[in-house]
């Protein structure tokens, strides 16, 4: 689905990663760790087409990025959906409508949207603050609407940058859940998080490789968790 061969990024003249491959396989379930400042959030962004590479090849769904134009590009990255680890609202709209936002803007809207919203609302445990504006929420409340915005278009993928960054461990717990859940329907997951308790807490309930970023290079940390 999403395949790195000796992927390097630089900028501004320097080279932040190097020598980066790997494949994420339909259905697999990767954490992403290393220290802030080793190039998590760029790795990732190079995953979903944020960012092109400076070296190597980068295939996304079968395609070469090299060989896709902006828009090819973003037709693909409805298949991916992103938790951001600093998640953007827009603070006028009820949290509903937020949610909503992706298939408004990929012009996707249709007249059974309001009963699939709610489904999803429900499910991440938000159905009672729909009508909630962003600023009326708390950090979990915000980490589970973010979650519902990165799966409003059905994806394929699901990358999560630090989505478990500014809430409490019992909060994490419930985020980590919805997100094996989504990987047991078939969906491939990629965390990053520097959360090494969460990690730990991750293998009684699922089958993942743990990768790490260091000194710019991709490395496997560890076997099945």
């Amino acid at each position: 689905m999403i395949e790195l061969d000796n992927v390097a990024y630089s900028y501004s003249g320097g080279a932040l990663l190097a020598g980066m491959s790997l494949q994420l396989a339909p259905g697999s379930f990767h954490f992403l760790t290393g220290p802030s400042g080793a190039g998590k959030t760029t790795f990732l962004k190079l995953c979903y087409g944020a960012l092109r590479p400076t070296g190597g090849a980068l295939r996304l769904f079968g395609s070469d990025i090299a060989a896709m134009d902006r828009d090819a590009v973003a037709l693909m990255r409805r298949r991916v959906g992103v938790v951001h680890q600093d998640c953007q609202f827009l603070d006028h709209l009820p949290v509903a409508d937020n949610i909503a936002l992706p298939l408004t803007v990929s012009g996707q809207a249709s007249p059974d949207q309001g009963a699939n919203l709610r489904e999803l609302m429900t499910w991440v445990g938000l159905s009672d603050r729909a009508g909630a504006l962003p600023p009326e929420l708390s950090g979990g409340e915000r980490q589970r609407a973010a979650l519902a915005r990165a799966l409003i278009l059905s994806p394929e993928v699901i990358l999560a940058d630090e989505p478990t960054g500014n809430v409490d461990w019992e909060m994490s717990q419930r985020l980590l859940r919805l997100l094996i859940e989504l990987n047991r329907m078939g969906k491939t997951v990629l965390i990053a998080t520097h959360d090494m308790a969460l990690i730990r807490a991750a293998k009684a309930q699922v089958s993942a490789r743990v990768l790490r970023i260091a000194g710019g290079t991709l490395q496997t940390a560890g076997a099945e968790l």
